[in-house]
């Protein structure tokens, strides 16, 4: 299974990519993750990308790609893996594709802007230990006290509405048009995103055994 997940922020790719690398035993690739792995093994483009991180500026996409490139050679990719966060715009796809990488299905997780932003800003993290409630689905004991260490519960500046908005607006003019990509190439499959976890899980992986 060669899989590039596909969703808004908040559409809970990260956890429905758990559940899919578990259920197929391959890992996720996540762009984030792996760069920070070869800033951390000092490789050569690792090295590149610490030059563009350290002056505040992107990493560009032939450095990004050239990452991802070497990432999927490793010998756990060999039976599938999950791509997360990659690609990100159509020239990324574009290059993917020259790469002569085989991609079996892009999943697209559907939820509305509306219900993302009502996720992420009800979110709250605890200050001192960083686990997660939200005010509606996962609530502590006591308001506004962590259940576990008794730390502050704070909504991050990532979680706050305004900056929700601007980041669903941004994936919906730059990634959002991987779907008729993917779709042009008979790749894509979507599903519904639940109000339960759970219920979204099992859609997944009914859909992804019908591949």
């Amino acid at each position: 299974m060669r899989l590039i997940l596909l969703g808004a922020p908040g559409a809970g790719k990260g956890t429905q990519a758990e559940v899919i690398s578990e259920k197929y035993n391959i890992p996720t690739i996540s762009t984030g993750n792996i760069i920070r792995a070869a800033l951390k093994n000092g490789t050569e483009m690792g090295l590149k990308a610490k030059a563009y991180i350290d002056s505040g500026r992107l990493v560009p996409d032939d450095v990004v790609i050239s990452i991802i490139k070497d990432r999927l050679a490793e010998a756990d990719c060999h039976n599938g893996f999950i791509l997360d966060g990659f690609p990100r715009t159509i020239p990324q796809a574009e290059a993917l594709d020259t790469m002569n990488v085989k991609i079996d299905a892009a999943l697209s997780l559907e939820v509305s802007d509306r219900d993302i932003v009502k996720r992420m800003s009800g979110r709250r993290v605890c200050e001192k230990c960083g686990c997660s409630y939200h005010i509606e689905y996962k609530k502590p004991t006591t308001d506004g006290v962590c259940d576990a260490c008794g730390g502050a519960l704070v909504i991050r500046k990532d979680d706050e509405p305004d900056t929700v908005i601007d980041r669903l607006d941004i994936y919906h003019k730059t990634t959002e048009p991987l779907k008729s990509y993917y779709k042009n190439q008979g790749k894509l499959i979507t599903v519904q995103g639940q109000s339960e976890v759970e219920d979204t899980s099992k859609l997944v992986l009914a859909t992804l055994s019908e591949i």
